[in-house]
């Protein structure tokens, strides 16, 4: 890949192909509707209870996290197929390897939130 130097306008560009991935994650991605669902959920319970400041980083770090292991795992499957769109058991692999990882995260976020939530709901 060839180097041209550092430009303001290329800086910008490459925000608009960054912002251009949200939009597919959450327009296109069913996986990520569910993600972004329980987001909303956890973002009016955090209204509702007031959460505190570093609450809301970790949850703020928690959604992250997860959406981000998601458009990962998105771009790892898509990639996968265009590479082999046949059946091939290194691709099946890889392809679990990022759904397991998207699962972990989420997991601990539901850890996150449980830890944060159940004190004030009890």
């Amino acid at each position: 890949m060839k180097n041209d130097g550092f430009t303001l306008r290329k800086r910008l560009r490459s925000f608009r192909f960054a912002f251009n991935g949200i939009r597919l994650l959450v327009t296109r991605e069913h996986n990520a509707w569910i993600h972004c669902f329980i987001a909303a959920c956890v973002i009016i319970a955090g209204c509702a209870t007031g959460l505190s400041a570093a609450e809301w980083i970790a949850v703020a770090f928690a959604i992250g996290m997860v959406l981000a292991a998601e458009a990962f795992n998105s771009s790892v499957e898509a990639l996968a197929d265009l590479v082999s769109p046949g059946y091939n058991e290194a691709v099946k692999r890889t392809k679990d390897l990022a759904a397991g990882a998207v699962l972990i995260l989420a997991i601990a976020a539901a850890t996150v939130g449980l830890i944060i939530f159940i004190p004030k709901l009890f």
